[in-house]
């Protein structure tokens, strides 16, 4: 059965032989495809819901990053794409009812239940637009930095960003009238912006000109979201530690799409696993993932990791970051009442010597280290995870570190203005800290390893 709408009810079509009911959603069934390939198709997006997936939340969520192909998969997994899978399966198939959605089919194990989403559904959010990256120079070889191109009159960005978004690409390039598209490469790494002044001519100057204006589109760059679990037992357990708020999601996100497997952790946390992160759902003692997070400092937690990557932060930006998440979950904001109770210096007090100790005892007690600064992989992010994925013994192809670099921030990043002064200490409390920075700092220099970086101390 292909189309849309309301049939009966799920039991009644499998004794019937036909399709399930696929839901309210405004997209077209295609059909049941085979998805237990080493390539996913449909990668675009991926998002998780373990109790809540509906096919028009997958469906919405693809048609608002500009997908055509909404799959969903083990009644729980989302994903989106411009290009089907390659194999059909019987319908049959697709036998796991969606979480959240009784009576509708969100495809089977490696089975993807498969819509073509032709609009955004009522009261969903817009559709995203393409975003303004800057003017650059063009490359010397057109042809082979740019695969895929639309020469037009009047083209537009709009016009432009859809052609490209269609063919899966995560850069739309115009120059004059021509449209081209592409990923970002060692030719072309978006690393060297020019004055947007040299792109600002009339389209027949700038269809001469040396010099293209740049355009993310909606879609992601799919070079390095496929990630699986590893295929044979890791012979070495390794950590990814730090104190909380000190970024540690964040580098499981680059760490994830650079080596294209899941990271473990130590804790299970449905809100991550919902967001991409599988191996949240893997026990933390499986081996089956690159690392483990966790955040745990005595001697019997680190020794039985055989090396680990200690990611540190700037205390005063840890501290807040975690108080926010205490407070408000990983996106939120503490609201001012919390910050103006004594919730916060009970926090600072009691939270700033943890800060120290864990950096301290996984120096004292760590079998093999690599220490990373989160303001370092901030500032200078190819080069950084290019020695963490070292460390990792992975081994990853610069095209794929620049695709992690033009996705590199992940899905938990708080976005909007806060409520409160972003550094909100006492002298106090400022002393306090301080004195710890100077601990960890001279503890680092002591086990040869550089000091940490000149923002963190008032020298």
């Amino acid at each position: 059965m292909v189309g849309q709408g309301r049939c009966c009810d799920l039991g009644a079509l499998r004794e019937q032989g036909g399709a399930p009911y696929w839901g309210k959603s405004l997209g077209t069934y295609i059909g049941c495809f085979s998805d237990d390939g080493h390539e996913r198709t449909l990668k675009g997006a991926v998002f998780y819901d373990l109790r809540k997936m509906t096919v028009s939340h997958c469906q919405d969520a693809c048609a608002e990053r500009s997908y055509v192909y909404a799959g969903l998969e083990a009644g729980v997994e989302c994903y989106c794409g411009n290009r089907l899978p390659a194999m059909s399966v019987r319908l049959e198939e697709c036998n796991h009812e969606c979480k959240g959605e009784k009576g509708s089919v969100c495809g089977g194990v490696d089975r993807l239940s498969v819509y073509r989403v032709d609009e955004l559904q009522p009261g969903s959010r817009k559709r995203r637009t393409a975003t303004y990256r800057g003017c650059f120079r063009l490359p010397e070889n057109i042809t082979h930095a740019f695969p895929s191109s639309l020469i037009q009159a009047n083209v537009t960005v709009e016009t432009c960003s859809g052609f490209c978004s269609q063919k899966e690409f995560p850069l739309a390039i115009i120059r004059g009238w021509e449209c081209y598209c592409a990923y970002p490469t060692p030719q072309f790494n978006l690393h060297d912006a020019m004055d947007s002044s040299l792109c600002g001519q009339d389209p027949e100057a700038q269809r001469l000109a040396e010099y293209c204006e740049v355009y993310q589109t909606p879609v992601q760059d799919t070079r390095c979201t496929d990630r699986r679990f590893l295929p044979n037992k890791s012979k070495v357990f390794v950590a990814l530690s730090s104190f909380p708020g000190a970024g540690n999601t964040w580098a499981r996100h680059l760490i994830e799409h650079a080596t294209g497997f899941y990271t473990g952790s130590y804790y299970f946390d449905g809100i991550l696993y919902n967001k991409g992160f599988k191996g949240e759902k893997d026990h933390w003692r499986s081996r089956r993932t690159i690392c483990v997070k966790t955040h745990e400092s005595g001697r019997r937690e680190i020794e039985m990791f055989d090396s680990a990557i200690l990611l540190i932060r700037n205390p005063y930006r840890s501290l807040v970051a975690e108080f926010n998440r205490k407070c408000a979950g990983h996106l939120g904001y503490a609201a001012d009442r919390n910050w103006k109770s004594k919730e916060w210096p009970e926090f600072v007090n009691s939270y700033a010597s943890w800060w120290s100790s864990h950096v301290l005892d996984w120096l004292k007690y760590g079998k093999r280290l690599l220490v990373v600064h989160y303001e370092e992989l901030r500032r200078s992010l190819v080069p950084t995870l290019r020695e963490m994925v070292a460390f990792l013994n992975v081994s990853v192809s610069e095209e794929r570190l620049l695709c992690v670099e033009n996705n590199k921030e992940g899905s938990f990043r708080r976005r909007g203005r806060r409520s409160h002064d972003p550094e909100p200490f006492t002298p106090e409390m400022k002393d306090l800290i301080d004195g710890y920075i100077r601990t960890v700092d001279r503890a680092l220099r002591d086990h040869n390893w550089t000091g940490l970086p000149r923002e963190y101390v008032p020298r």
